[in-house]
Formats: C-alpha cells, sequence, structure tokens
C-alpha cells in the first residue's frame, strides 16, 4: 500500500455554515485522532483526496501539517446521501511500524464448473496488518469448484503479516445448483399456491370466461327490454 502526500490545513471554525464555505472553497473538513492526542480539526483539499481515495479506503495520507507531517488512515468517509460528495473525514493517525485493524476487499477469481451459482457472503476480511503494508485484496480462486464447495476466512491466503480477526468458520464464498427455468417456474407456482394466489387463466379459459360475460350481459340487457315493455 503505497502513501499518498496532502497538504493539510488546522481550522477553527465549525458548523454547516463552514462546512458550505469549505466546500466552495475545494475543501472537505476532517478530524485527526489517536494516539491519546487531543483531535484535531483540518481541512484537505477535495480533488486531491478524491484522486488518492480511489486507491482503496486503506489508503495511508502524509499530510503535510504545521511544518511537519503525520501519517493518517481514512476510518470514516462521509458522503452526501444524494450528490455523493465528501462531507466529512475521520483520519486515524498511525506511526510506522504499527499495526492497524482493517477490511480488506475479497476479489473472486477464475470459473467454477458450469451451471452453477457463486455466491459471496462476505465482500470483506477483517485483518490486523502493518498501517504501511495494508494488501489492496485478498483472492479466493473458485477455479472447478463444484456444488456444495465453501470457502471459509480461514482458508483465504494472507500475507505473512496479517492476522485474520474475523471469525475462520465465517463463510466467505459458495457454490451452489443454478435453478433450471423449469425449477424456477415450479418454485413460482409453489409459492403461489401456498399464498392462496390464484394463477393466470390460459387462453381457452379467458375465451371461456369473455362468452361467460357476453351471455350474462345480453339476458340482463333482455330482461330490461321485457320490464320496459311492460310498463
Amino acid at each position: 500500500m503505497s502513501e499518498h502526500r496532502l497538504p493539510a490545513e488546522v481550522r477553527t471554525e465549525f458548523g454547516k455554515g463552514f462546512a458550505r464555505r469549505a466546500r466552495k472553497a475545494g475543501k472537505i473538513p476532517a478530524v485527526l485522532y489517536g494516539h491519546g492526542t487531543d483531535p484535531r480539526h483540518l481541512s484537505l483539499p477535495a480533488r486531491e483526496f478524491a484522486r488518492v481515495i480511489k486507491g482503496g479506503a486503506n489508503t495511508i495520507l502524509t499530510l503535510d501539517l504545521d511544518g511537519g507531517e503525520e501519517l493518517a488512515l481514512p476510518k470514516s468517509v462521509v458522503r452526501h446521501p444524494i450528490k455523493d460528495y465528501v462531507e466529512h473525514i475521520d483520519l486515524l493517525l498511525v506511526r510506522r511500524g504499527e499495526k492497524v485493524i482493517v477490511e480488506v476487499p475479497v476479489h473472486i477469481i477464475g470459473e467454477p464448473e458450469p451451471g452453477v451459482l457463486v455466491i459471496t457472503d462476505q465482500s470483506t476480511l477483517s485483518v490486523e496488518v502493518d498501517a504501511l503494508n495494508i494488501p489492496d485484496h485478498f483472492e479466493v480462486d473458485i477455479t472447478g469448484a463444484v456444488v456444495g464447495t465453501q470457502f471459509l476466512a480461514g482458508a483465504v491466503t494472507l500475507p505473512g503479516d496479517c492476522t485474520l480477526i474475523s471469525d475462520t468458520e465465517a463463510l466467505v464464498v459458495a457454490i451452489q445448483h443454478a435453478p433450471t427455468a423449469d425449477e424456477l417456474e415450479a418454485e413460482d407456482e409453489a409459492g403461489m399456491e401456498e399464498l392462496g394466489i390464484e394463477q393466470d387463466l390460459s387462453d381457452e379459459e379467458i375465451a371461456e370466461a369473455a362468452e361467460a360475460a357476453e351471455a350474462a350481459e345480453a339476458e340482463g340487457s333482455g330482461d330490461s327490454a321485457e320490464k320496459s315493455d311492460e310498463s
């Protein structure tokens, strides 16, 4: 995991008004904390942060701050729910040689046997690792996997300096039977019957229902005409 250098400014303003002004100026409010130090309220350049965070959430930042530098790991990146811009960042202060607990993505590689479903149960694994050597991802090779195969967290290959924090028995990937179209249709029919839902009528049934409706309408019209004659 490479380091990325960013300029950081100490800020003394807070609140929504400052946040709006900061966004207009191309800045993101952030808080740096850890190692028993008082939290430091910072502003980071929005465009540069967006560029470096593309490398993954576990990107180590080298902050140019107060004439020195600090290493930081993004712990929380809050985005606007609609516009998707970054609203706020929580940064964890780290030291060289320190170990941190992070969530590392799991990538599935290879092709299983034909006619199966690949079910991903966990997309990340929690590990403890040197802050400056966080892996980009782990790999699970499902080449030739057959129905019933399960890949557990404890079986995922980790680098030597990584310690698994996730439960070793946690299911990561499962290989299941892929149902056929007929099986899916049968399941749908069974589910509808269980819920008491009537299935769609056939063309013949629809035609019979239409004829019955027309006959009932004609009979009703005839009764109305007779009553009119009688009156």
